[in-house]
């Protein structure tokens, strides 16, 4: 019994229901234009998605999003790596690495709209910085993580340069190297409608200004809900694949 209770396809839909009950009952206690009810978005939700102005917007987004987590994932990756494997770099690189992330992205919104002004181009910006240290920070504990005896064994095998970073050094750091994956998923989606509310109003962003604007809390939280579940997806996506590619370790787990 407790076993089957620990399985996330009977905690998932639990968990969502009793999310929706809360929200429900908090919302009965406010007025509607404050916090719109779940009900009522759900309604919402239902009539954005069937006149196709939600899935549009949605479409939008993600295009900035994507290109800016894959430009972050070819960057992070062979960064972390290279850092991550030389001292003399990682000791001339990393304070600079340390300050850059210090500095929080939306920070650097008025550069980027000087660089690359109000539209594609900066929100891409936007999801690359917000994206890229996650990643980045996960390699570099990856590759330094790797049990020496590996590297040892591989050497004493006469597997050297690229072959050890084929066969030894990225299979080791896989299991950090999708935690940044999924981590810097989870960043761009918020990096995507972070990007669309501080540049130019567009897609998602602009359906959340003009709700806002017109005191619409259900339609405000129809978009806000269809975020978090792409987000949800995203990540479970990013999981899936994990499992997939790299079985051993979960096995190892279980």
């Amino acid at each position: 019994m407790r076993a089957s209770l620990n399985r996330p396809l009977v905690l998932y839909p639990i968990s969502i229901v009793l999310g929706l009950c809360l929200w429900e009952a908090i919302a009965r206690t406010l007025p509607k234009a404050l916090f719109a009810p779940p009900s009522a978005v759900l309604g919402r939700l239902a009539a954005m998605t069937a006149d196709g102005s939600l899935p549009t917007a949605l479409f939008g987004a993600v295009q900035h999003m994507l290109v800016g987590y894959l430009l972050a994932v070819l960057v992070a990756i062979p960064v972390g790596i290279v850092v991550g494997r030389n001292v003399a770099v990682a000791t001339a690189v990393e304070p600079i690495l340390n300050a850059l992330y210090a500095i929080p992205p939306v920070a650097l919104v008025p550069f980027f709209v000087i660089w690359f002004g109000l539209y594609f181009e900066a929100r891409v910006a936007l999801v690359f910085a917000m994206c890229f240290f996650e990643i980045l920070i996960n390699v570099l504990q990856g590759v330094r993580n790797i049990n020496r005896g590996l590297l040892d064994a591989a050497r004493s095998l006469d597997v050297t340069g690229l072959a050890l970073y084929r066969k030894v050094v990225i299979p080791a750091a896989s299991p950090f190297i999708f935690t940044g994956l999924r981590v810097g998923i989870g960043r761009a989606v918020n990096a995507m409608i972070t990007a669309e509310l501080f540049f130019s109003a567009v897609n998602l962003g602009q359906m959340l200004k003009n709700s806002s604007n017109a005191f619409d809390t259900a339609s405000a939280f129809a978009v806000i809900l269809v975020v978090s579940l792409f987000g949800l997806a995203c990540q479970e996506g990013m999981r899936l694949t994990e499992r997939l590619v790299i079985p051993w370790h979960h096995g190892s787990e279980a």
